[in-house]
């Protein structure tokens, strides 16, 4: 089944993680898929060759969707292959972990460039090649409502993410252009193994959860896929929470 056939999504930070197993799922529905990377060029080339291997076409680009000329590169060489886009999914991060008291204004703008900015980067140039029926989704994390050790300024950017996404929902709807951003709890990943107790973090995290588990990247694949179907088309501006409910409990 491939209910999103004939469609084009644009997803960054997609070589490994949660991106790629969004680009991977995207594909899997019947979408062509542009592969955001920044340095991982291996692991995008070989999505890359997994999506076409589906059917469907795929592109690898390299960009630093931090930075607004990247950007507009991104898309010149996107307009080369593609004459529109349905779906784009602003996944990219990185971030500073250390106490809130050693932060630096560089440190700030290193998070807030890279998490939180991006998203109206993209919107900016990929607005005008979307049609009614278009999705913009962010990821986001829990430390945007959450206060996580080390994590202030990651938090702060992703809480901005979110505030974004309202914003740009409520100008895009007019043009039938949903926005919202899926949310994920704790998932094991490349850029958790920066924490210290990573162990301790998943244990707990299964343990307090009623779903028993930590949050898998096709968890959140699977969300993200969701809101991009027609069924969703009155779900916008909304942040979907994706934790097996760890956040409702105590």
């Amino acid at each position: 089944m491939t209910p999103l056939a004939g469609k084009t999504a644009l997803v960054t930070g997609a070589s490994r993680g949660i991106g790629r197993a969004i680009a991977r799922k995207l594909a899997d529905a019947g979408c062509d898929v542009a592969v955001n990377y920044f340095t991982g060029h291996a692991e995008a080339e070989s999505l890359v060759a997994e999506i076409r291997g589906l059917g469907r076409r795929a592109w690898a680009v390299q960009a630093n969707v931090a930075d607004a000329g990247e950007i507009d590169e991104l898309f010149a060489a996107l307009a080369a292959e593609i004459e529109h886009l349905d779906i784009v999914v602003s996944n990219a991060a990185s971030g500073v972990l250390r106490p809130a008291l050693e932060l630096t204004p560089k440190h700030w703008r290193w998070c807030g460039e890279t998490n939180a900015l991006p998203l109206v980067l993209l919107a900016q140039k990929a607005v005008p090649r979307m049609r009614p029926g278009g999705r913009m989704i962010a990821v986001s994390s829990l430390g945007a409502s959450r206060a996580i050790p080390g994590y202030a300024f990651v938090g702060a950017s992703k809480a901005a993410l979110e505030a974004l996404v309202r914003s740009l929902a409520l100008e895009l709807g007019p043009r039938g252009i949903r926005v919202n951003t899926v949310s994920a709890g704790i998932v094991d990943t490349d850029a958790l193994r920066a924490f210290a107790d990573r162990e301790a973090m998943l244990v707990a995290f299964a343990a307090r959860a009623p779903a028993g588990r930590t949050v898998s990247v096709d968890d959140v694949a699977g969300a993200v896929y969701l809101l991009c179907l027609p069924e969703a088309d009155m779900i916008t501006g909304q942040t979907i929470v994706v934790d097996g409910g760890y956040s409702i409990s105590v």
